[in-house]
């Protein structure tokens, strides 16, 4: 990874809480560990928020309303749509409102990243079957070299993380999975470990094994000893 052409993208790590979010203090004190680092090496930081305008304008079909007609989720002008305070953007971060899941769709986040010559995107966020994983396959497709740092993905419950998870695994071709604190390391310039694709569909799982196939992510993971 060329670190003069890497940025940190943070997807939709927000306030929304509606959706019970499994582990989010461990995202969130994850996250923050790595946001310091990137910014130590001056790696640029990218935050995305979702947004569901109150008035409906430009909300997904059948996106969820309450009983007054605004969106349950995300809505404006409540502090759902912020990040959370522990992790809240700097001035000099970028920060990226879009209307659909994928960051990618209809947002500038593509041109920002050609802008800043990113071709190695380390990315994580909320949630893990939803808009993280829509935005790690539009990275994919744009040709950017996924780093996904499981620990700060989440969602609703163990198994929808762990399935999603396994799909990026499968069919993101030569993606690298790390724990944040591997990819700390590697940032500093120390040994790793870090699980990387080999070739589709290399960790077919069933709802039976799914909890031991996901361990693969770790027992699999190779070291990589840093060039001194």
């Amino acid at each position: 990874m060329d670190l003069n052409k890497s940025a940190l993208c943070l997807i939709d790590i927000q306030k929304e809480s509606k959706f019970g979010i499994e582990n989010i203090d461990s995202v969130v004190e994850n996250s923050k560990h790595l946001i310091e680092q990137c910014r130590k090496l001056n790696i640029p930081v990218i935050y995305t928020r979702h947004i569901n305008r109150a008035d409906g304008i430009g909300l997904s079909n059948n996106d969820p309303l309450d009983s007054s007609g605004k969106p349950i989720f995300y809505c404006t002008g409540t502090e759902a749509i912020e990040v959370i305070d522990e992790i809240a953007p700097k001035e000099e971060d970028v920060v990226i409102d879009k209307f659909r899941w994928s960051g990618f769709y209809e947002t500038s986040l593509d041109i920002i990243l050609k802008s800043l010559k990113v071709k190695h995107l380390m990315i994580g966020g909320l949630v893990t079957d939803g808009c993280l994983m829509t935005s790690v396959f539009d990275g994919y497709f744009r040709d950017y070299e996924i780093n996904l740092i499981k620990d700060i993905c989440a969602t609703s419950n163990e198994g929808a993380h762990m399935a999603a998870t396994l799909i990026m695994a499968n069919w993101v071709y030569g993606i690298k999975i790390y724990d944040s604190s591997e990819l700390i390391k590697k940032l500093q310039g120390k040994d790793y470990y870090v699980w990387e694709s080999e070739g589709p569909d290399q960790l077919q799982f069933t709802p039976e094994n799914m909890r031991e196939v996901y361990g693969k992510l770790n027992q699999d993971a190779n070291l990589i000893k840093q060039k001194s």
